[in-house]
């Protein structure tokens, strides 16, 4: 720069000296409008002669200077990998077997036969309710059935026999059937004194205990029975996903509480949008032979909605946006002894994964992206490698 100045002012020195032309000051002084702009046009004209020559003399200067500080830069390659992405939901564990179990008919629960945590079969006898006499009412009544269908059945051969009249055989089947018809009815009363298990299961909670009066409806269950095998996890997913997120796709499910991580499948997406908000429901199932997952237990689940098998990955943080919106990075070219020229390169973006991101397009494999330094280099600018 010193240089620079000494030939300005020798050639301004030289120019004045070498003619006698009017001084600024006596011009301005002249007061004549015409002189005075013929005056800063001569003047305007030195000043882009000059700036021109300044301009050549850095460029010379640039390519001598040995001591020029150029950026420091590192540099990535491009290069094509497989890329997966994973979409990040929370939802709770559920089993659609999973129940409260009532009573059929009121009365005194005399006898619990099972505990917590006990394994059941569907059928199995649970709990035992007073039948209030029932059982002896059945037995008189199995009784006068068996009567009936002695008497029906002699009846009946008579009749076959053509003895006797219409009538007795009639009667005798109608008092028959009446009676099979008691028996059957006070034998389905007298089974709604046994409570059984819907299915097979756990029995989860022991919600009554003996000696309670219980009765049918609200508020009078007495186990909770529980299926740990038929285990899913049900997740809202917003509505953007409806065509990546379907039956089948991968999901790879972590239980925090559990320290646990399984890897499982959508069974199940639902066709209807919420439209709150703006999701619709998915079911994913969950392996549980050792029975450690339990009923609306947290779960984190990552669901592979789309797969790239050649995509091109950069850190997110290299990445720079124009005015126009445009989002640029700088690749280093035309590298010699370190040194390279930076050059701003237009890309496109598709989808994150954690701290990088997918380039569509602008980049192709091979190809040297500046990272560290990206942020202080300038396009067409020599830089110098660190890291070749």
């Amino acid at each position: 720069m010193r240089r620079i100045a000494i030939i300005i002012i020798t050639a301004t020195l030289l120019a004045s000296c070498g003619s006698k032309e009017q001084s600024v000051e006596s011009v301005i002084n002249s007061k004549d409008l015409k002189t005075i702009r013929t005056k800063k046009d001569e003047l305007d004209k030195k000043q882009q002669e000059l700036a021109t020559q300044i301009k050549l003399l850095n460029n010379e200067i640039a390519k001598l200077d040995t001591n020029k500080k150029v950026p420091l830069i590192t540099a990535i390659s491009a290069h094509e990998e497989v890329f997966v992405h994973y979409l990040d939901l929370q939802g709770n564990v559920q089993t659609k077997k999973n129940v409260l179990v009532y009573p059929e008919m009121a009365g005194k629960l005399v006898k619990v036969y099972v505990k917590e945590g006990q394994r059941v079969v569907k059928g199995q006898a649970l709990a035992k309710i007073d039948d209030g006499g029932l059982y002896q009412q059945v037995a008189q009544v199995e009784v006068q059935a068996a009567l009936a269908k002695t008497t029906f059945e002699r009846q009946k051969r008579l009749w076959d026999q053509k003895v006797g009249s219409e009538i007795q055989f009639l009667q005798a089947k109608t008092n028959y059937e009446a009676a099979t018809r008691s028996v059957n009815q006070l034998k389905q009363q007298l089974g709604r004194s046994v409570i059984k298990a819907p299915f097979t299961g756990i029995v989860d909670d022991v919600i009554k205990e003996e000696g309670t009066v219980v009765a049918p409806g609200a508020g009078a269950e007495v186990f909770r029975v529980v299926n740990l095998r038929n285990m899913y996890i049900e997740t809202d997913v917003p509505e953007s996903y409806i065509t990546t997120v379907k039956k089948g796709k991968e999901v790879q499910v972590e239980f925090p509480v559990l320290g646990k991580t399984v890897t499982s499948s959508v069974r199940q997406a639902g066709n209807f949008i919420n439209p709150a908000n703006r999701t619709f429901k998915v079911e994913v199932g969950v392996p549980n032979k050792d029975r450690s997952i339990k009923p609306n237990l947290t779960a984190k689940l990552r669901i592979n909605d789309y797969t790239n098998q050649k995509a091109i990955l950069i850190p997110q943080s290299i990445i720079s946006e124009n005015a126009k919106g445009e989002q640029y990075v700088y690749i280093v070219e035309n590298v010699k002894n370190k040194i390279g020229k930076a050059r701003q390169v237009i890309i496109k973006t598709g989808k994150t994964q954690g701290d990088v991101i997918e380039v569509l397009s602008g980049l192709t494999n091979g190809v040297q992206i500046i990272e560290e330094g990206a942020r202080s280099v300038k396009d067409k600018q020599e830089v110098k490698l660190l890291n070749q």
